[in-house]
């Protein structure tokens, strides 16, 4: 596989009190077999040590702090920053494989058209759940196709063409740019191989925003009223 060195990957990494996890979160970034990388990391006005935890990287991380604005924000300041090819997401709770951004970049390589490249999500429980927590959360143990931002590589020119997280959404910010990145008509290959190993605790936003969860019924629907949009104005053509 001959990429050169001009093909980097942006890494945006946005937090907010993720002191928790972060450390882990970073580590399996760095220890990618792929190593022309660059990480950004967006501290969201985080209280908590997320920053101290950032810092103990040193030089091997790009880190950025702003007043809490919230995820898309942060996100979209990272996009700002960033400098690479390729853009990929990671949130501060999850995992990568050792092998993932190779295995995507060897999808490009093979499939120059291809605009997006995903592939597979395992979910697990955060080992420190007490188990009665343990037994009352429903989950799937099995590979599920990565519909979903976080396990997606995304070429540079690509992003820009769908536009920038829309920062109204306190949660589905992600949810609302793959949809938007659909009706573009964007071709996304989903690779069998795991891509992303993503966290389930106390913490994860389904469980402490569940009231914010109306949010991603809106977002289906403005998505469902651009969709029918663009079918009136085929037709007018």
């Amino acid at each position: 596989m001959k990429m050169g060195n001009k093909t980097q990957v942006s890494v945006i990494i946005p937090v907010y009190n993720g002191e928790r996890y972060l450390a882990e979160t970073i580590e399996s970034v760095l220890t990618q077999t792929y190593r022309s990388l660059e990480v950004i990391v967006v501290n969201d006005g985080s209280t908590d040590k997320s920053a101290r935890i950032v810092r103990s990287f040193g030089s091997l991380i790009r880190y950025y702090y702003q007043q809490n604005l919230g995820t898309a924000a942060a996100l979209n300041r990272g996009v700002s920053l960033a400098c690479g090819n390729y853009f990929t997401f990671l949130d501060a709770d999850d995992l990568w494989p050792e092998d993932r951004i190779r295995l995507q970049l060897v999808a490009f390589n093979a499939h120059p058209n291809v605009d997006i490249v995903s592939g597979h999500v395992k979910q697990f429980l955060s080992p420190e759940l007490a188990e009665n927590m343990k037994k009352n959360i429903r989950f799937s143990t099995e590979l599920i196709p990565g519909q979903v931002i976080p396990a997606m590589l995304i070429k540079r020119k690509v992003f820009f063409r769908v536009g920038l997280f829309e920062t109204e959404w306190e949660v589905g910010a992600e949810m609302s740019w793959y949809l938007r990145a659909m009706e573009t008509g964007l071709r996304v290959m989903i690779l069998p191989d795991l891509v992303l190993l993503r966290r389930i605790h106390e913490s994860n936003k389904g469980i402490t925003k569940r009231h914010f969860i109306t949010q991603r019924a809106q977002i289906l629907k403005a998505s469902l009223d651009r969709r029918r949009r663009m079918k009136l104005d085929e037709h007018r053509t």
